[in-house]
């Protein structure tokens, strides 16, 4: 345990972000450098290393929290790395993008703010890229045996790490110019600096493990060929199919999905452009969706220089505070979040749904067209007498995603199964129907968090390895029908 008392000398302390009128002009990190190092020992201290760790059900990975905490309150930085390296493959990854569901199973969190586990993590692996105890881990001897990984996204590249640890040959194949998935072109740079994805794929590359950038499996080249190449195949292409809000106006120009907004962002700071063909700037923007991917949206429209920023979400506005009845402890509660580009300024209208977009004579979206709802038996009702429009000349739909992608072919070419959900069906060793085909993250399990998909990608790597050799050592921190701890 790291300090007996740790819990009751400190409180909570989290990273220190720059002034908004400073961040809003650069894209870089909104956290202050270094702040955390000075504060994070004491932080790790309050740590309880409970006799039943409710961290550990919080967290898909299994990351053994209480461990890392106490080598991180003694500066054991070597020590502390290494168990974190245990369960997770990228840790600065997590560090920055996950929302944290081991800090709402925290056990001080039933009566006290929980531990700063994300910052912790964070720190202990910047610290380990500092000084230099990040390094390839080559494996001894070689299988002889070849997988094909689709998608360079976090599950991807879990999946493509442990098997090339394991001994056998992996090309990676994404559709992408660049490798990283979402993680390269769907998180903004100022959540995170895209210096951490290269960094890993170097250490990936001297490894051993092999990338295809530009190659889009299903149309570049056929299902059917690829896997006739490999021994074994792991599908981590993602969910990226957005849902769509079919409303009269839809066609009007200026009105996109949120990836398509979001990749050009990332290209302008990837120097392909000098300015986004989709561009905020002097427009009053709207954003349809209260997720994450919504709030990258409405920071990426404030560093282009909006008028003005709207965000809308149809579902009440949640509380600040979790509900002990509809949200118990430990379970991840749906709280108001302020996050950094929340932070930044533009409104936030919650219980709204659009009706229809207005343009001018040109085609070009102006005005948005809206209405309060209440939900009866679960479904939202529009409220009669509130319909009003706002100003719209750039809309981000931000809504989630259905499903994986069906139009280029993939899934028919393999000859896939896929679930009610429209997922890819996999068996306990996440493997498909079709024998040594595999599947991992999202394109089995539907849109999750970047802690799921790394734990799906080591998973389904236990199970190719298995396939391959008859055996493996390789860690399944779960199992496909595993899901979020919820009431």
């Amino acid at each position: 345990m790291a300090d007996p008392k740790g819990f009751l000398n400190h409180g909570r302390e989290v990273a220190r972000t720059r002034p908004v009128e400073e961040r809003v002009k650069d894209w870089n990190e909104v956290y202050v450098p270094g702040s955390l190092l000075p504060i994070i020992s004491k932080q790790a201290s309050r740590c309880m290393d409970c006799g039943i760790p409710f961290c550990h059900n919080g967290c898909p990975l299994g990351n053994l929290i209480p461990e890392w905490n106490d080598y991180a309150y003694r500066e054991d930085w070597r020590a502390a790395q290494e168990r974190l390296h245990a369960t997770n493959n990228f840790p600065e990854f997590t560090g920055r993008l996950c929302p944290a569901p081991c800090e709402s199973a925290c056990v001080l969190g039933i009566n006290q703010p929980p531990v700063t586990i994300k910052n912790v993590e964070v720190s202990i692996i910047d610290k380990a890229w500092e000084t230099g105890d990040v390094a390839p881990q080559i494996p001894e001897r070689l299988s002889g045996k070849t997988v094909a990984v689709i998608g360079s996204g976090p599950a991807g590249l879990a999946a493509a790490q442990q098997l090339t640890r394991a001994g056998h040959t992996v090309a990676v194949y994404e559709r992408a110019d660049r490798v990283g998935g979402l993680l390269r072109y769907g998180i903004p740079e100022f959540k995170m600096e895209k210096r951490h994805i290269n960094r890993r794929i170097e250490q990936m590359r001297a490894e051993g493990t092999r990338f295809r950038t530009g190659v889009e499996i299903g149309r570049d080249l056929k299902a059917t060929d690829l896997k006739k190449r490999y021994d074994a195949v792991v599908i981590a292409a993602g969910a990226t199919t957005a849902r769509d809000l079919p409303v009269p106006g839809r066609e009007l120009k200026g009105v996109y999905q949120a990836m398509e907004y979001l990749p050009l962002a990332n290209k302008v700071q990837e120097g392909d452009y000098v300015t986004s063909p989709i561009s905020a700037e002097g427009k009053h923007v709207v954003v349809i969706g209260g997720g994450d991917t919504g709030a990258d949206c409405v920071g990426t429209a404030h560093r282009q220089g909006a008028a003005s920023v709207t965000q809308l979400e149809i579902m009440p506005r949640p509380g600040e505070e979790r509900n002990p009845v509809s949200q118990p402890w430990p379970t991840f509660p749906m709280l108001y979040k302020v996050t950094s580009a929340h932070e930044e300024g533009g409104e936030r209208v919650y219980a709204v749904s659009t009706t229809h977009f207005e343009g001018d004579e040109d085609g070009n979206v102006q005005w948005l067209h809206m209405n309060e709802v209440e939900f009866v038996e679960g479904r939202p009702t529009p409220k009669p007498g509130t319909e009003r429009k706002i100003p719209a000349q750039l809309v981000t739909l931000a809504m989630g995603f259905t499903g994986t992608d069906r139009e280029n072919g993939l899934v028919d070419q393999f000859g896939l199964e896929l679930d009610e959900r429209g997922n890819i069906a996999r068996d306990a060793d996440f493997q498909t129907n079709v024998p040594g085909v595999f599947v991992a993250g999202d394109a089995g399990r539907g849109q999750s968090l970047i802690v799921w998909a790394i734990a799906e990608g080591r998973s389904a790597a236990r199970g190719a390895d298995r396939y391959l050799t008859g055996a493996s050592d390789l860690s399944a921190p779960i199992r496909p029908t595993d899901r979020a701890l919820a009431v």
